[in-house]
């Protein structure tokens, strides 16, 4: 066991009584299992299997601050906090560190029979749904889910019942705004009943830049029969926060769900998409994009297991590296036994923009049956030569010509997104991400991702 798993051992073991009391049940019963877990397993080092690029245990291992006592911060963080996609109205609401809130528009956008509550609200109202799926889709055995399950004092449930179509996006923003070094544990249940479909946008910004963070999120999403669902995970934080979260989704037969990882600004990010497919004729889209300069670290880890016949997924993750950036995936597609006419196809394209960036990619396909058709690749270079000089032969400067085609390059990620609105707004950002014109939250002036300030 290593300091920086000892450190949080012992912090839960000072304050157990009152970790539980500010917690719900249906988590309370998860923690024995997650402390087993610490104790007997150690935060994967650099070098090891999937983590190439990636040392979690440095991640963890700078003393934090934890809310243990559920500090309420102060309201006015919410005015303070500008978010704006043109054309997309949501039902927006918040995690300020690791507390929850709603915007004072959620209630009149949110429409009825749809639940979005914290768990100490669900424990109350729904403690059925709370109890029957939380913890049952995340990997235990991972020693950052363990940890989160072991600290987390609350999260928020979204329970979307059978048949609803949910309209407007739901929206949830994670903002980081403390007057010192904090971990912040998030987590969260989507649950889509049969035939339901929802989509979900969430936003992790860092107001305060003063100090560093580190984010530990756990996402569990349940997607039943025909039910549909996209999952928007969009990252524009600082250089100073960290983030490791790990996203769990089941999908049952006839489900379509539709995973998007966007990371624009960050310091270290370590994240796991893990897909179970366990019903026949299913969809599965998992895309990411990443963008990194200077000394950003992004590490996407991912795992697609079909488990039932006739399923298709197709997966595609890019990254630009400038600097001394450092990129890496590690991507798994496995099917199983007994299941045919499983289509799956995984891709990995990265463009290496500076002699100092680093690259690490890992594409893998384990095929165990018959009558499939599945492919997987992995490219990684410069931008192209003969495009810059025929780009520069026509006027454009060497600098713009390597900006266009950077964002062309991400075009095909970005035209995945299945609202209109954010598809229109990541091309704009993206523009500016390569400009070196995005700015920090603690600048924003109200062009981001979902809501006006006087909504807040």
């Amino acid at each position: 066991m290593t300091k920086a798993i000892q450190q949080y051992i012992d912090l839960y073991r000072q304050h157990a009584q009152t970790v539980a009391q500010h917690s719900a049940d249906a988590l309370n019963v998860l923690r024995s299992d997650a402390l087993h877990v610490l104790e007997s397993t150690a935060f994967p080092k650099k070098g090891e299997e999937d983590y190439e690029a990636t040392d979690l245990t440095a991640a963890f291992a700078p003393d934090y601050g934890v809310n243990i006592n559920r500090r309420a911060f102060s309201p006015d963080a919410m005015a303070s906090f500008r978010c704006d996609v043109p054309n997309l109205s949501t039902c927006l609401y918040f995690f300020f560190n690791d507390i929850f809130a709603a915007s004072r528009t959620a209630e009149r956008n949110t429409p009825e029979g749809l639940v979005i509550e914290s768990f100490a609200q669900a424990q109350e109202r729904h403690p059925a749904i709370l109890s029957q799926y939380l913890g049952k889709v995340a990997n235990m055995q991972q020693p950052e889910v363990a940890l989160n399950t072991l600290l987390a004092q609350d999260g928020i449930l979204i329970y979307v019942p059978k048949g609803m179509v949910v309209e407007k996006p739901i929206q949830l923003v994670n903002i980081f705004n403390a007057s010192m070094p904090l971990m912040a544990f998030r987590r969260l249940l989507v649950v889509l009943d049969e035939g339901a479909q929802a989509k979900l946008l969430a936003c992790d910004h860092t107001q305060e830049a003063t100090h560093a963070y580190l984010s530990s999120q756990v996402v569990e999403i349940v997607a039943k029969r025909g039910a549909t669902f996209d999952y928007y995970d969009m990252e524009e934080s600082n250089a100073n926060t960290s983030r490791v979260a790990s996203v769990f989704v089941k999908q049952d037969e006839g489900s379509n769900v539709l995973i998007d990882s966007i990371t624009l600004l960050n310091g270290f990010t370590r994240n796991n998409y893990v897909v179970s497919i366990d019903g026949e004729h299913t969809e599965t889209h998992l895309l990411g994009m990443a963008i990194a300069s200077q000394r950003q670290h992004i590490d996407n880890h991912t795992h697609i297991s079909h488990n039932a016949p006739n399923g298709h997924s197709h997966e595609m993750m890019k990254y630009v590296l400038r600097d001394q950036a450092v990129g890496a995936f590690s991507g798994r597609v496995l099917v199983s036994e007994n299941c045919p006419h499983t289509e799956a196809y995984q891709g990995n394209r990265n463009i290496v923009a500076s002699p100092s960036a680093k690259m690490y990619s890992k594409p893998q396909l384990e095929i165990y049956t018959d009558d499939v058709q599945c492919s997987h690749g992995s490219a990684t270079g410069q931008l192209n030569e003969e495009a810059l000089f025929y780009m520069q032969s026509r006027g454009v400067s060497h600098d713009e010509a390597k900006q266009l085609l950077m964002q062309a390059f991400m075009s095909d990620v970005i035209e995945g997104v299945r609202l209109p609105a954010l598809k229109d707004r990541l091309h704009h950002l993206v523009e500016k991400r390569f400009r070196g014109q995005l700015s920090m939250c603690a600048d924003c002036s109200g062009t981001r991702c979902g809501a006006k300030i006087e909504d807040v």
